[in-house]
């Protein structure tokens, strides 16, 4: 059994996993999970640096993830960095204040690999025991996150994968975003410009990730675990109920219709929404559903179990 600490920097939040390991038996027992919103992809898409108020929300973070990772006496930690700190120009000032903060170097992954951790996390407890029961394979796993999505398709281990610029932040700034501010509700001519983003980039993944063979849709992310809450009527986040949610094509549709029709001030009042996530959720919610309609997949399994899973799987491995 191995204590390891799991961080997972993405374009929008910043995710921590504490957790005992143990690759004998194919057990991770949680210890403490935390996320925090800090948007750290802000305007990466339009000025192609990490602006320095994200730094700072990011490097806060990093020093209460520090004082969690020493109360539990994690013995081996893995910082991986995904879309936002691959496509910045000023990424090493970023890296310098992960080492100043945590003592360990962030990995600024590839899609690739971003997407094969992502597969493990989710699938590791559907490919074997009672777990796997009644998902079929192969899985077609999408981990739809801030500035990226990937696609991973695999039975027991990846067969083929590609991640594709579509994330929630990055289409809510390229098509959502009016003079500083989004656009509350988007017109019908933003939301078909986006629409079509969307569909460049899914022919971009088919030509890589066969996303039609898959039997069983898994989806990652806070995008995805939020369409479950509110397509569940939750009261509140319940990370319970959520994992391992099905949710329905049609009930995607609603959710993302509702979405993308209400105002800052409707979305807000959602009790299960992040309040991090109230001007990017419409968007992310539309990358789910023309995913699913792309593979003509009838529901989406929901997943809590992502790239932080797969992140502390490597280091015990």
């Amino acid at each position: 059994m191995t204590r390891v600490a799991a961080v997972d920097c993405g374009t929008n939040s910043i995710r921590l996993l504490v957790a005992d390991v143990d690759p004998a038996t194919g057990e991770l027992t949680d210890l403490e999970r935390r996320m925090t919103i800090v948007r750290l992809g802000q305007g990466v898409d339009r000025t192609g640096r990490l602006a320095p108020e994200a730094l700072e929300r990011t490097f806060a973070a990093c020093r209460e993830y520090a004082a969690v990772i020493e109360k539990h006496g994690a013995e081996r930690v893995r910082f991986v960095a995904t879309s936002a700190s691959r496509d910045a120009e000023n990424r090493e000032e970023f890296v310098r204040g992960v080492v100043d903060i945590l003592g360990v170097e962030p990995e600024v992954i590839s899609g690739d690999q971003e997407a094969e951790f992502s597969f493990t996390g989710a699938t590791k407890e559907l490919t074997g025991g009672t777990g796997g029961a009644g998902f079929a394979k192969p899985y077609l796993v999408v981990d739809i996150g801030g500035g990226s999505t990937e696609f991973v398709v695999g039975g027991d281990r990846v067969s083929a994968a590609r991640s594709v610029d579509i994330g929630c932040v990055r289409m809510t700034e390229r098509h959502l975003v009016v003079d500083g501010a989004v656009t509350d509700p988007p017109t019908e001519e933003r939301i078909r410009a986006m629409r079509a983003d969307i569909e460049a980039a899914l022919d971009l993944a088919e030509q890589a990730v066969p996303l039609r063979e898959a039997r069983t849709l898994v989806g990652l992310a806070g995008s995805v675990t939020t369409v479950s809450a509110i397509a569940q009527d939750l009261p509140a986040y319940d990370s319970e109920a959520i994992h391992h949610s099905r949710v329905t094509r049609d009930r995607v549709r609603e959710v993302t219709e509702r979405l993308l029709r209400s105002t800052h001030a409707e979305r807000a009042a959602i009790g299960s929404l992040h309040p991090g996530r109230v001007d990017v959720i419409g968007a992310g919610a539309l990358v789910l559903l023309a995913i699913m309609e792309r593979v003509d997949a009838q529901e989406v399994v929901v997943s809590e179990h992502d790239i932080l899973d797969g992140i502390a799987w490597s280091i015990a491995g």
